[in-house]
């Protein structure tokens, strides 16, 4: 939990997510394409990974990836994202973090 901590601190947008996964790609190319430019961290690929995967599944994050953390809070899944987004409350919740301007 802690090392997820040190991760996020600081950042407006953190991801965490796995290069094999296509929701991790779709939640990624999201922010991407809204201009915001997120701390990825593909978990695949870092050592610890697993590690952290463990982590994000302690703080309730299930499925691990992808998982997005904005402000230095968790906000959750693709499902959640998604559903954010479809209820026009995601821009909004980035402009108030400094990710958008």
């Amino acid at each position: 939990m802690e090392k997820i901590q040190k991760m996020i601190s600081g950042k407006s947008v953190v991801i965490f997510s796995n290069n094999s996964c296509c929701m991790s790609h779709t939640i990624k190319t999201l922010f991407l394409d809204f201009g915001v430019n997120p701390a990825i961290y593909e978990l695949d690929e870092i050592s610890r990974g697993k590690e952290i995967e463990n982590a994000l599944a302690q703080l309730g994050c299930n499925p691990t990836v992808p998982v997005v953390f904005i402000g230095g809070q968790l906000v959750g899944g693709a499902n959640q994202i998604m559903s954010l987004h479809l209820n026009r409350s995601l821009v909004p919740m980035l402009k108030r973090v400094g990710a958008l301007i």
